[in-house]
């Protein structure tokens, strides 16, 4: 399985990006997908996760009512919009994919990785 996520850049706290994560996988439809993050010097953590028909997202405590993850499966992609963006949500994101319904927080439980994105919040 083969991920490509695009959409970081460089904003201004208290700015938006809507980050996108595709696939040419067939059956995207039956993979739980997740979005991580790693800053400069940090180990990677989880961020958000959405399970194969979009029911019940999971989100860090640290996003929580800021950012979004959804899931267009006609469109093999993945999303996280990410709003009122703090200088501590730079980092690289990741997209990440599991093919089992079981929502998982830690990255060793995602078999597929995408390269990433670079998110650059200014103050």
């Amino acid at each position: 399985v083969q991920l490509q996520a695009s959409g970081g850049g460089l904003v201004q706290a208290g700015g938006s990006l809507r980050l996108s994560c595709v696939t040419s996988e067939r059956t995207f439809s039956a993979y739980t997908m997740s979005w991580f993050r790693q800053a400069p010097g940090k180990q990677r953590e989880f961020v958000a996760a959405i399970s194969w028909n979009g029911g019940s997202p999971v989100y860090a405590d640290s996003v929580t009512g800021r950012f979004t993850i959804s899931r267009d499966n006609a469109k093999n992609t993945v999303y996280l919009q990410m709003d009122s963006l703090v200088p501590d949500d730079t980092g690289v994101y990741y997209c990440a994919a599991r093919s089992a319904s079981v929502i998982h927080r830690t990255s060793n439980s995602y078999r597929y990785w995408g390269r990433g994105t670079l998110v650059t919040v200014s103050s």
